[in-house]
């Protein structure tokens, strides 16, 4: 037995504080590193102890494993748990581990080192009898050849990062045409994510869907599964809904299913927590995909239907003990789902958001669990992934856990920040969804043109009434002379206040006289005047009546000269008034601007260029993803205000495009 006293994590965010809950549950001590970035984190501030490791960027502080370990020895540590991301399927990270005597929570290095390359991966898993999908792993990682290899399989193919996982450095090809960028592209996230551009090429099977095994093992040999996970919800390769249990595995694909996840764990003699991925197609046929040797963003699901503490488990494997059961011990009950929520915009390709968060608030509610980093106040970086938090329901079935989950979504206000919650109801909320026909390919087929975060004029017109009867309320609470007039008082009496908002490039303006008493005639744009009365208001909570006695809550939130108006029915943003002059017309006719801050990775734009509408000019590298920029118009390329390699701010000019006559 190796008691550990002292744990340092090794990650930052939602994964930090959840190890940290455990920890502490054990009676563990705990110790946070931290960036510049996240100085006044979550985890910084819930870890018994914290130390800076270096600037911003992760390869400069969180993928430092001299700096971590460096950490460790100064704090005490005698253990290092690496969370997901960052380090935590590092070979020689565990190794580095192992030599200065610090104990690494997870599996041996040899294990993490077979895994880790998805072509020793398949070759040791074709051996144990599990099936797996027909590809190129080849040494010939040339573009030449790799584009060969696809041809000869022929479309689709998946293009994929050898390292790694979480999407990077993934592209599904569908024609010739798409496929040399693509290569190209991956190979230059998978060296950007994980330090290996190495890749593979594998036969993308259609429409299937993807499974994944939880995987627990001990260093006394013994291995069990803790059944799967349904992961099928995705984009841009990367899941955003996962559910346990999956509503198309029956108790026999189960057993079949649990059994070859234990297979593969024997065969590379695995130890600690980890997942084996399956591809399943439409005929209920399963392939190995991958196994990550790390606990999965996606653990939760598997906690809340087995009963079983994942982090507990990881740090009892770590101390040498035996796992706590076997096999017939472990069963599911109810069902669970967990959404994650990014910080992103789904209307745009889900382009990932960087800024500030003005309002984090999401009640208590039976049957929610909550792992997140996210509050109010925060700043959401560019230099990390954009997963602000994740929201797990639970229940006794899957249309009560859908159920719960819809109602913490409708009541979560994330303000401020592009995000994703708008656009996860409208997953769940989805037929399909809800008859658990999905596939890999569900918002491909039916959400892929869905405008999640656009307010209806009735949601407008509701969060522009709420927000002029809030700031109302605000001033008269806050006055110091005559307190007892009347607000908005005229020498007229037929003149009403008025106040102009601005919805991108919609107007609305609303016209209110107060009555006394808390009631108000309001009138939006050229519609007819209604009375309201506001009940009350608590902090940023404010209740207000209609006319016909319907009773409407608003929680809403003041910020740089804008309003955030969240209900029961959607989130809005309100600027009071134009605060920024229309941008120049050369620009909206043919500029290119960078849609967040980034660094530019590739640049095929010279002055004197003749291109093409949609025609790739640029590509940056922002939040852990690559984004390519693309010709707004036909014309010539006017001027370049950029250079490969250069950082440059959201909104900066990068390419102007004349537009050809």
């Amino acid at each position: 037995m190796k008691r550990i006293r002292k744990v340092l994590i090794a990650n930052r965010g939602e994964i930090a504080l959840r190890v940290i809950r455990t920890c502490h549950e054990m009676g563990i001590r705990t110790v946070a590193v931290f960036s510049d970035a996240d100085a006044d984190s979550l985890h910084v501030k819930q870890a018994d102890e914290s130390i800076r490791i270096g600037p911003a960027p992760s390869s400069d502080s969180y993928l430092r494993s001299d700096k971590i370990l460096e950490a460790a020895k100064k704090t005490g540590a005698d253990a290092i748990h690496p969370g997901y991301g960052f380090l935590a399927e590092n070979s020689d990270f565990a190794a580095a581990c192992a030599d200065a005597g610090v104990i690494f929570i997870g599996p041996s290095p040899e294990a993490i080192a077979k895994m880790g390359s998805k072509k020793e991966a398949k070759a040791i898993v074709s051996k144990a009898d599990v099936p797996v999908i027909p590809g190129y792993n080849g040494k010939d990682q040339g573009t030449a050849a790799l584009s060969k290899e696809a041809k000869k399989m022929g479309f689709p193919v998946l293009v994929k990062a050898s390292a790694g996982g979480g999407g990077k450095g993934m592209r599904a090809v569908y024609s010739e045409e798409e496929l040399e960028f693509a290569i190209e592209s991956a190979r230059r996230e998978a060296e950007s994510s994980f330090g290996d551009g190495t890749l593979l090429i594998e036969r993308y099977i259609v429409d299937p869907r993807h499974i994944e095994i939880q995987i627990l093992g001990d260093e006394h040999g013994n291995v069990v599964h803790l059944f799967e996970r349904e992961c099928s919800i995705q984009r841009r390769h990367q899941k955003i809904i996962e559910e346990s249990p999956s509503p198309a595995v029956g108790a026999e694909l189960r057993t079949r299913m649990g059994e070859a996840a234990v297979e593969v764990a024997k065969a590379i003699g695995y130890s600690n927590a980890g997942t084996v991925e399956f591809i399943v197609d439409p005929e209920g046929a399963f392939y190995f995909l991958e196994v990550n040797t790390r606990l999965q963003v996606e653990h939760p699901v598997t906690e809340c239907v087995t009963g079983v503490d994942l982090v507990r488990a990881q740090i009892e494997v770590a101390q040498g003990e035996e796992l706590a059961f076997e096999q017939a011990d472990l069963s599911q009950s109810g069902a669970a789902i967990e959404c994650r929520i990014y910080a992103e915009d789904p209307d745009e390709g889900f382009l990932p958001a960087s800024g500030h968060v003005y309002d984090w608030h999401l009640p208590e509610s039976e049957g929610i669990r909550v792992d997140g980093a996210a509050y109010s106040g925060m700043d959401v970086s560019v230099f990390y992934d954009p997963m602000l938090a994740k929201i797990i329901a639970y229940g006794p079935n899957r249309s009560e856990a859908i159920t719960r989950m819809i109602r913490a979504l409708e009541q979560l206000s994330l303000q401020g920040i592009a995000n994703n919650r708008a656009f996860l109801l409208k997953v769940l909320e989805h037929p399909e969804f809800l008859s658990g026909n999905i596939d890999t390919a569900f918002i491909e087929k039916h959400l892929k043109d869905v405008k999640s975060s656009v307010a209806t004029e009735t949601e407008r017109a509701s969060a522009a009434i709420a927000a002029t009867l809030y700031a109302q309320y605000k001033r008269s609470s806050d006055r110091q002379v005559l307190p007892q007039m009347v607000t908005g008082f005229r020498n007229n009496r037929f003149t009403d206040q008025s106040v102009e908002y601005v919805f991108g490039e919609d107007a609305l303006a609303v016209f209110y006289r107060d009555l006394g008493n808390g009631a108000f005639s309001v009138r939006v744009a050229d519609g007819e005047a209604e009375t309201y009365t506001r009940v009350s208001v608590n902090g940023p909570v404010m209740v207000l009546e209609d006319g016909s006695g319907y009773r409407s809550s608003y929680r809403v939130i003041q910020g740089d000269g804008r309003y955030f108006v969240h209900s029961l029915s959607g989130s809005v943003s309100l600027d009071e008034k134009p605060r920024f002059p229309e941008r120049n017309q050369e620009l909206d006719a043919g500029g290119l601007t960078a849609p967040m801050p980034g660094k530019v990775v590739q640049l095929s734009a010279s002055v004197g260029d003749s291109v093409e509408k949609g025609q790739t000019l640029v590509i940056m590298e922002a939040m852990k993803m690559e984004h390519s920029l693309c010709a707004p118009t036909d014309g010539v390329v006017a001027s370049v205000s950029v250079a490969e390699g250069q950082l440059v701010d959201s909104g900066q000019v990068l390419v102007i495009v004349e537009e050809s006559a």
